[in-house]
């Protein structure tokens, strides 16, 4: 078998030509991206009828990331696929509180998980927040909690944890709240598809 060696970037062009080819029908312009982008990190086309925006999402959250939001998530796997330095132009950082002792010591001490005192953490933050949570549903549970209690009012929440146990309930209480939010319902998620998610964002603003 002949395989043609491609760049990287010859590699990305033809992946995308495909899956615009195998998606078969339009989407909205302003979500597309976005979804291609996330189909092009999973080979998962399904994500073109679960990844849900609330309204004008999408424009909000380049608007605020412009404005120099930061970005908390809830693994430091979905930190390091973010374009931290495109987010760096733009006067953000990427937070991720999981592995701090403060962390671990006040979850252990209320039998509760790393996640969700990482949610606690963020919001005694004096900055503008765009939330990344990509594996800890709880994560998402005591967001929306902390939104009830106005405690918080995130710019934006990316939606998108895997798994079986309160994933699906963690993602449509999110859906309940007035802030702008991109989720993706069901059980399928993941760090890279929160990361991805973050880079379509950041690179639509480059492209502007």
């Amino acid at each position: 078998m002949n395989i043609k060696q491609l760049s990287p970037q010859e590699i990305e062009i033809r992946s995308f030509e495909i899956i615009e080819k195998e998606l078969g029908r339009e989407l909205d312009p302003v979500l597309k991206p976005i979804i291609k982008r996330v189909i092009h990190t999973t080979a998962d086309f399904s994500y073109a009828d679960t990844l849900t925006f609330s309204e004008h999402a999408v424009e909000k959250a380049m608007e605020a990331l412009k404005k120099g939001a930061s970005i908390v998530t809830d693994t430091n796997m979905a930190r390091a696929g973010i374009n931290k330095n495109k987010l760096k132009q733009l006067g953000g950082q990427v937070y991720c509180f999981m592995a701090d002792e403060d962390v671990a010591l006040e979850a252990k001490k209320r039998g509760i998980t790393r996640a969700a005192v990482s949610m606690e953490k963020a919001a005694k933050m004096d900055k503008n927040l765009i939330f990344v949570i990509g594996n800890a549903p709880t994560a998402l549970i005591r967001l929306y909690e902390l939104i009830q209690e106005q405690r918080i009012k995130p710019e934006l929440i990316i939606g998108v944890p895997v798994g079986f146990v309160n994933v699906v309930e963690a993602k449509e209480l999110i859906l309940q709240t007035e802030i702008p939010y991109i989720v993706a319902r069901g059980r399928k998620g993941g760090s890279n598809v929160a990361a991805a998610i973050c880079n379509a964002l950041l690179y639509q603003i480059k492209n502007r």
